[in-house]
């Protein structure tokens, strides 16, 4: 049971902190959700870093591992598939055939992990809605056959085919450019808006070959594609066609007011309509998407988060298969490149992620598109909202404890965070404060246990030193002791560009930075450069509905960290 500080009157969205199967079986209802879009780890067996900018700019080496997207066969792999069988069905005939098909491999592994998941979100799809699986090679074949005994597979609708690269050189085999999204739909009834695209130049070359003063048009024909004897009539001289026109006497005339009838010369021609170029919606779109890039090492929306997906391509889906104020749910959110276009589209959302960095990363980038008061439309469930949650999530899982942390004073955690690696720094902070174009740094060291002295702070000083850092932080749970305030105080000020003085050492206590008694103290009147600054939305933050939250129940504690996939650290 979470505090009484978090169980509010819930704002229109959610960004749940843990483990993505127990938040959906214990936090979303039945039939509340419009559209689900899930990017899952592959099993593609390989470490995803999180790349942060260094102070001189350059790329860090030793990065922030995000998460291992490697599964082993062991017990709890087991023990998993053992309550998907128990449970029955379709799904269990398919995984018992996976097993003789697989044995206990590191793929049943991966596949044990995801088909009680995808029972979850059918649950919680409503009857019009749709889901959307992002999945590459590696095991997007076993994934279908899954999603076929979820659905069904009469509800599986068309496997998208997105090109995320370019071709390059691979040994003895066709070059792989290319991931699956595999579309289904929950029933028949499904909210579908068809998807246009734009003409190419050669189209309209071709096509829409005159002009006049209304604008670029093409012609079309105006005479019946089969009998309609009531259709066959004389217009203005010009007989009828052996099969009637395409239009009545009425309609006819309607268009030739507007100027949308050209004639020819003769009478043994026929009259043609003007179909304008504006009034075209485009070419419809199939399943096979060549024009949506790859996110770039100079795109403006990179934030450094591996596997973050475009924009675009979140644009496309959510307007195809959603429409304003529906709900939104990405299970595996990442860095939040769903729920920043929910949010741009006026959709409700919920976001679920299970390692703290992530929901740092996503609340900053929401500050950046559509600025602070895009706080007040969601909520954070699962993170601290006091010192008991802070200490259980500290004895759990020291480094989730320590990306928390930093989170709440806007760091980043340090690159390579373990044991004997992180040389006294688990964390930093860039920033400029004059026009010189240099980045200057915040060190931080956070505390997880109660016991403290004024040795750790002198350590401090000597990392300060060592970095050439203009200001450290020393973050604790207890009070810091006299000592350690002396200490402190003797290091003196750092002097910004404007002249403004800074503790040079500060020491912060995690009650104080919950409570707001306590907050870092650092040069504001440039630029903050730690994380990638994502770019503002093209839309203003978006109108809140009334709060229609997913549940009454209280939000999931630490306690529900890690349970898919190796968590960071």
């Amino acid at each position: 049971m979470l505090p009484s500080t978090q169980r509010m009157s819930d704002p229109t969205n959610k960004l749940y902190y843990g483990d993505n199967l127990e938040v959906l079986r214990d936090y979303i209802p039945d039939q509340s959700v419009d559209l689900i879009y899930l990017d899952p780890p592959f099993n593609s067996r390989q470490d995803y870093n999180v790349l942060f900018a260094e102070k001189d700019g350059s790329r860090s080496a030793s990065q922030i591992t995000a998460f291992k997207d490697s599964w082993e066969w062991n017990l709890e792999a087991e023990r998993t598939y053992q309550e998907v069988v128990e449970s029955g069905g379709r799904v269990a005939d398919a995984m018992r055939a996976f097993r003789t098909l697989l044995g206990g491999s590191d793929m049943l592994a991966y596949l044990a992990m995801m088909a009680p998941r995808l029972v979850e979100l059918r649950r919680i799809l409503k009857e019009s809605g749709s889901i959307y699986l992002h999945c590459d090679p590696t095991a997007s074949h076993y994934l279908k056959l899954i999603m076929d005994a979820v659905l069904g597979p009469q509800m599986f609708r068309t496997e998208i085919i997105w090109k995320r690269t370019n071709t390059h050189s691979d040994s003895k085999r066709w070059s792989d450019v290319s991931d699956s999204i595999l579309y289904y739909s929950k029933s028949s009834s499904v909210i579908w808006n068809p998807p246009y695209a734009e003409h190419s130049e050669k189209y309209l070359e071709t096509k829409y070959r005159y002009s006049d003063d209304k604008g670029r048009y093409r012609l079309d024909n105006m005479t019946s594609p089969s009998p309609r004897p009531n259709m066959m009539y004389e217009w203005k001289g010009f007989p009828s066609p052996p099969l009637g026109w395409r239009y009545s006497r009425e309609t006819m005339a309607k268009l030739d007011d507007e100027g949308r009838i050209q004639y020819p010369n003769s009478l043994s021609k026929r009259p043609q309509l003007k179909r304008y170029l504006e009034q075209s919606s485009g070419v419809l779109m199939g399943n096979v998407w060549t024009d949506i890039p790859p996110i770039n090492s100079q795109a403006q929306e990179r934030l450094g988060y591996p596997t973050q997906k475009p924009e675009a391509l979140l644009e496309r889906i959510l307007k195809a298969s959603s429409n304003e104020g529906d709900v939104v749910l990405d299970p595996f959110c990442g860095c939040g490149t769903t729920v920043q276009v929910a949010q741009k589209l006026n959709r409700r959302w919920i976001g679920i992620d299970i390692t703290h960095l992530a929901i740092g990363l996503i609340k900053t980038r929401l500050d950046d598109a559509f600025g602070p008061e895009v706080r007040k439309t969601y909520q954070v469930i699962g993170e601290p909202t006091d010192v008991r949650g802070a200490e259980q999530l500290a004895a759990e899982n020291k480094y989730q404890f320590q990306y928390w942390a930093l989170g709440l004073c806007g760091a980043r955690p340090a690159e390579a965070i373990k044991k004997g690696a992180d040389r006294g720094i688990d964390g930093r902070l860039y920033f400029h404060d004059d026009r010189s174009g240099d980045s200057k740094q915040i060190i931080f060291s956070v505390k997880g246990g109660q016991n403290i002295g004024v040795a750790e702070v002198r350590d401090l000083i000597g990392v300060l030193q060592r970095e050439r850092a203009e200001i450290g932080v020393y973050i604790s749970f207890a009070e810091p002791t006299k000592p350690m305030q002396k200490e402190a105080a003797e290091a003196g000020f750092y002097t910004s560009a404007d002249g403004s003085k800074y503790p040079r050492l500060q020491l912060l206590t995690i009650a104080g930075l919950l409570n707001g008694t306590q907050r870092l103290q650092r040069p504001l009147h440039v630029r903050d450069v730690t994380f990638k600054k994502a770019p503002r939305s093209r839309a203003d933050a978006p109108r809140t509905s009334p709060s229609t939250s997913p549940t009454t129940n209280p939000a999931p504690t630490a306690r529900h960290i890690p349970a898919w996939g190796e968590a960071l650290g």
